[in-house]
């Protein structure tokens, strides 16, 4: 697949990649493709998703579904009123981090189950390229919901918050705001770029970016905030700031929320949770001591939802900041991983440093990219070299030691290798790093 059609999603540059016309053949395919009668559609506060949501309706209603538009919401809030209103699919209209010239799709079938380049999107896009459509017997409708509220309630039914901490929360001019509308007065919000703009004026909406979290740290260190949250564009993704103004690691934050979560478990038995297989030992070794049943899941939120269904898992964590929740119909809320950050804050009485703290008994490279001419030969290469470690292929090459680990996976859209190095003390990361990039770029 190539251009537009992505392997989780669709996105482009608008207009040149992604325009009404190629928007409205897209709802035809939606419905022919999933046989949907019934289409939820949200969409984020970029200046064109409203041109693509009126195409893409025309093309859904013209096909013979009925859509039901939710207007300006969060991608959790999407899948949200996908299950609830038991919907035969749902289209969120964002480009989630991506710049303001950007915008695309991220498309489920019924129960907020998504479409990948593997299961969808590549037959969406065959349809499009025919562009023959049968003739429906009826047109479609189009009606209004506000899940808000809903919403709202779903969140707070999971709150044990006991008193009001203080909380910088930076929106990045983007639908954070509607994720935590219901939730905020939870909190003493100290707001940054709360403005809905989709041209992005103050940094991009990545929190994978450490550029970008800049100033919520240094707000979180001057008004001695308890945490910090920052938002994507689209608010499927968070990066969580501790009281001290340090990045809380993506994957440690797992092990935090599966804290939480665990204690709630009074049956005895070993509760599922996944963490995806870049995570830091840390992350395995606290969901066991908390009673948690541990399992590696690979990367990319289509694989983590599936895997998520099939072990009976409540909770995911990703490197990358997604939080997915068994009772937000298998996805992401990032509303529900800020209030289980602060239920635990409450439950044990101590500042989110000293809850972090122990998780960080490893050294970590974090994720590294090579660009590289060809992968294979190079991974060949990789599998001969570490073969006397605990050796695995879930996702890329990850091999095993008793004083450390990697796993080097291709990039699924570009000609890269990513590589990621953990071991129990920062020279011995620091070698096995170096000795890694060396073999890979040559």
């Amino acid at each position: 697949m190539a251009g537009i059609y992505k392997a989780y999603d669709i996105r482009g540059i608008y207009p040149e990649q992604l325009n009404e016309a190629t928007a409205e053949k897209i709802g035809r395919a939606i419905v022919t493709f999933l046989k949907a009668k019934k289409v939820v559609i949200g969409r984020d506060m970029r200046p064109h998703s409203v041109p693509l949501f009126q195409a893409l309706v025309k093309g859904i209603t013209e096909q013979g579904a009925d859509v039901i538009d939710l207007g300006m919401c969060s991608t959790p809030m999407c899948y949200h009123a996908n299950g609830k209103l038991k919907a035969d699919a749902s289209v969120m209209i964002t480009a989630s981090h991506n710049p303001a010239e950007w915008n695309g799709f991220k498309i489920c079938r019924a129960d907020a189950v998504p479409l990948s380049g593997k299961s969808g999107i590549g037959d969406i896009e065959a349809l499009v390229a025919k562009d023959q459509w049968e003739k429906p017997a009826r047109a479609g409708s189009v009606s209004s919901y506000n899940i808000s509220d809903e919403y709202a309630r779903f969140l707070r039914s999971h709150s044990k918050v006991n008193r009001k901490l203080k909380v910088v929360v930076d929106y990045a001019n983007a639908m954070g705001s509607s994720e935590i509308a219901g939730i905020e007065d939870l909190f003493e919000i100290i707001p940054l770029y709360k403005e809905l703009d989709g041209t992005f004026p103050n940094h991009e909406a990545n929190p994978l970016k450490q550029d970008t979290l800049t100033a919520i740290r240094a707000k979180v260190k001057e008004v001695g905030a308890d945490f910090g949250a920052a938002f994507d564009g689209d608010a499927d993704r968070c990066g969580f700031i501790d009281n001290l103004g340090e990045v809380i690691q993506m994957d440690l934050f797992t092990a935090l929320i599966a804290q939480d979560i665990l204690s709630e478990n009074k049956t005895g038995a070993k509760i599922p949770i996944l963490y995806d297989l870049r995570s830091s030992w840390s992350v395995r070794e606290c969901i066991e001591e908390n009673g948690g049943k541990p399992i590696m899941s690979r990367v990319g939120h289509a694989f983590i939802k599936a895997q998520m269904r099939e072990t009976g898992a409540v909770f995911a964590g990703e490197l990358s900041g997604h939080y997915y929740f068994k009772e937000n119909f298998t996805a992401e809320s990032q509303g529900l991983a800020m209030i289980k950050l602060a239920n635990l804050i409450c439950a044990k009485n101590r500042p989110v440093c000293e809850l972090v703290k122990p998780l960080r008994k490893y050294f970590s490279s974090g994720e590294i990219n090579s660009k590289v001419a060809d992968v294979k030969p190079i991974l060949d290469q990789i599998r001969k070299t570490y073969a006397d470690g605990r050796m695995f292929e879930l996702d890329g090459i990850s091999s095993e030691y008793s004083d450390w680990w990697f796993n080097v996976r291709a990039s699924n859209t570009e000609p890269l290798l990513r590589l990621i190095v953990e071991a129990k003390t920062p020279e011995l990361m620091a070698a096995r790093r170096d000795e890694l990039l060396k073999l890979i770029r040559g």
